[in-house]
This record gives structure tokens, sequence and C-alpha cells, in this order.
């Protein structure tokens, strides 16, 4: 795998003991993480997906923002999954899911890192069936 930039050794840990597939690559000018096979939890089209984290310019003293997801996620149910977006990275249409910190949880420089960021992508997948409980399609 990849890795086409260095990142910190307590994200390097984080990464390795996930036991799945990960690169850090450069595209277009950004930097990315991509976690291979991730698991997602049921309620989804996928059992597994790609993901990339955005590594912005200053990480870890600034905060990782969003989620991007390859191949797409939809809900099983049917039900739309709200503020997503298409993100090429590599000639692959990532689902960007525009999900953000907010102010009762600020990034906490010194203390979040990818570790943090991939809990909060946790939670946005279960979230999306607390905002929008599941339904049964006819």
């Amino acid at each position: 795998m990849r890795r086409q930039f260095k990142l910190p050794e307590e994200d390097i840990f984080f990464l390795d003991s996930l036991g799945l597939a990960w690169e850090a690559i450069h595209d277009r000018g950004m930097q990315w993480v991509i976690i291979h096979d991730y698991p997602v939890i049921l309620g989804y089209n996928l059992e597994k997906v790609s993901v990339a984290i955005k590594i912005e310019t200053g990480y870890p003293r600034t905060a990782l923002d969003m989620a991007y997801f390859f191949p797409a996620l939809a809900r099983k149910d049917g039900k739309a999954i709200n503020a997503i977006t298409s993100q090429p990275i590599e000639g692959q249409n990532f689902q960007r899911w525009s999900r953000h910190r907010t102010a009762e949880n600020p990034w906490r420089p010194g203390v979040d890192d990818l570790s943090t960021h991939m809990s909060l992508v946790n939670f946005w997948f279960e979230n999306e069936f607390i905002k929008q409980p599941y339904g049964i399609t006819a």
C-alpha cells in the first residue's frame, strides 16, 4: 500500500490496529488517507467501503472534516442520505458526506486525531437512522 506522505505515529498505530489495508496518497494537490474494506453498519446497501479522509494542511493542529466513501452508500429502506455530493479521488467518484464538528464538539488540538475522527464517522453512520428512523419499503 502506498505511503506518499508521513502521518503522525498515533495515526499509523491506529490505522494498523484496524487490521485493514490503508494508504496515504496525494491526488491533485490534496493528501488523503484511504482505509479499504471499512465495515458499515446494517441498514446500508454495502457491508464494506473504502473511506477517504482529507488530511488538511496543518494537521494535526488543523481539524479533519467530513468523510468520503467508495462505492457510494445508500440506505436499504430507500430514504435519502442528505448533504452528499461526489468527489473524484484518483479517478473514482467517492461520495462526500458533508458532516462537521459543532461548537459543542470542536476539534481539540493535541487530543483529536484520525482515531477520534473515525469515531465520528461511525456515529454518522448510526445518526442517519436516528435522524430518519429505518422504514420498510413495499
